[in-house]
């Protein structure tokens, strides 16, 4: 049966601001249906990497935490600590990240909590009938949590073509441990022809696994890798992944964490998709490059695979950008293949057969 996905565009005016916009979708998700009074509520966002500026803002954040206040939740921003190397990587500086992007207790009205702990080692190993995993490690403020409410924007990413909700439950909603976990078949290579030497790669690798050659090239040590990709994002050419099999792997992994987010509420979960200022890269990184196709707007739905469909379906619709983009495919129809040349389909498609959600939507206009 298909999902309802509710959906306002992205053009503005006199009282249809962004704010306006996503309290009339965020009455149509029927918070009161999911929400008790005293309950825990988790605002599952991403606040960004130090530097970044393509995270949905802490005023939307604040927006629906009093939602969940005026039906009498307890809700908590939260997000978990990352397996690379950043400015989120342990709580003290994942806190204070949070703070400088905005997400400070007096702006959000609530109070921000990393949901795995100090180091990341506070988490739950929730049961999942998957392919690739018996267990799944799923930060313990998460999977607490009575309810949960998913802030996610819609954008480009390197390892899965396409991020948003079900992202933002799988990788986000892990523990360093599990995410190393999903991401333990992507192995990058370098070419030392297009290697520049400049070391970046070497300063963002979390496992030491790099290094340099004689002639000051990088090398990785495929033993010690743990497929975080970190370095196939800050490096200017030469280090590339191998996509062919290990971009369905990872996927596949992603959808089996999803299932395990959502497990012990599963009908006590929504999702608000923000197509808007749509980045070729996830805010993870310490930028944020040009939009490459134009905003589309804002979506919502109780099902988070009809969501990212839903959305991935409307920025393929959206035009491109004037920016000069580099696309990999550029012959490609699907937008985010064109970008990175990865398919981002089989992780939306894992999380269906999964029983996250339904690929087949009914989108509904609000106005």
């Amino acid at each position: 049966m298909p999902s309802d996905v509710f959906f306002a565009d992205a053009r503005e005016t006199y009282g249809k601001n962004l704010f306006n916009k996503t309290a009339k979708l965020l009455k149509k998700l029927n918070l009161r249906d999911m929400v008790n009074a005293g309950d825990t509520v988790a605002i599952k966002v991403h606040w960004g990497e130090k530097g970044n500026t393509g995270y949905i803002s802490p005023q939307v954040a604040r927006l629906v935490v009093d939602a969940v206040r005026d039906l009498g939740g307890k809700p908590f921003i939260t997000d978990t600590n990352t397996l690379y190397r950043g400015t989120r990587r342990i709580a003290p500086d994942n806190i204070m990240t949070a703070i400088e992007n905005g997400f400070a207790p007096s702006v959000v009205h609530a109070p921000v909590i990393v949901a795995d702990g100090l180091y990341g080692h506070d988490f739950v190993e929730v049961p999942v009938k998957g392919k690739h995993f018996k267990s799944v490690k799923i930060a313990g403020g998460i999977h607490y949590a009575k309810a949960m409410i998913v802030i996610s924007h819609a954008k480009g990413h390197l390892a899965t073509g396409m991020g948003g909700a079900l992202k933002n439950i799988s990788m986000g909603c892990a523990s360093p441990a599990g995410k190393q976990n999903m991401h333990s078949d992507v192995k990058p290579s370098v070419d030392a022809e297009k290697c520049i030497a400049c070391g970046s790669c070497m300063k963002v690798c979390p496992a030491a696994a790099i290094s340099r050659r004689k002639d000051k090239k990088a090398q990785i040590d495929k033993t010690r890798c743990i497929g975080c990709a970190e370095c196939v994002v800050v490096c200017p050419g030469a280090i590339e992944v191998e996509w062919e099999s290990e971009a369905s792997l990872l996927q596949e992994k992603m959808a089996e964490y999803a299932r395990g987010a959502l497990a012990g509420k599963e009908n006590k979960c929504a999702f608000l998709n923000f197509a808007t200022n749509i980045t070729p890269d996830c805010d993870c990184v310490d930028w944020t490059d040009a939009p490459f196709v134009a905003d589309a707007g804002v979506l919502a739905s109780r099902d988070p695979v009809a969501v990212d469909q839903a959305s991935a379906d409307l920025i393929n619709q959206s035009p491109w950008t004037p920016y000069p983009h580099k696309l990999k495919t550029p012959d490609a129809a699907d937008k985010f293949v064109a970008l990175h040349n990865v398919d981002w389909q089989p992780h939306v498609a894992a999380a269906e057969a999964m029983g996250c959600g339904s690929r087949r939507y009914n989108l509904v206009k609000i106005r």
